[in-house]
């Protein structure tokens, strides 16, 4: 079994002008043409998708490093915060004079 020959070509075509007649082999030859230009671009289509989903696949899930923060100075623990209470009166300086309810009357 080898390849085609000369003649078995020029038979081949020959049987094809038979069977689909003069004017319809440049419409089947053009349909022919179209589909497979439609399936050419639908296959860069689906590559030039899968080559950016690599890509962004790449570049999305790579994993980031932690971020590197100064370090920050320690404050002392908090005290707890006790319940308010009432605030006692001022006490009197113990070097201030007695107020005079009522002032010395003139005479």
């Amino acid at each position: 079994m080898g390849s085609l020959g000369p003649m078995e070509i020029g038979l081949i075509l020959l049987l094809v002008l038979l069977v689909f007649g003069a004017k319809r082999i440049p419409e089947i030859a053009r349909g022919l043409g179209k589909g497979l230009r439609e399936f050419k671009d639908a296959t860069k289509d689906v590559q030039r998708e899968l080559t950016v989903d690599a890509n962004n696949r790449n570049t999305s899930y790579r994993p980031q490093p932690p971020a590197q923060a100064a370090p920050q100075p320690q404050a002392p623990p908090a005290q707890p915060v006790q319940p308010a209470q009432a605030a006692p009166p001022p006490a009197a300086a113990p070097d201030a004079a007695p107020a005079d309810p009522a002032p010395p009357a003139a005479g």
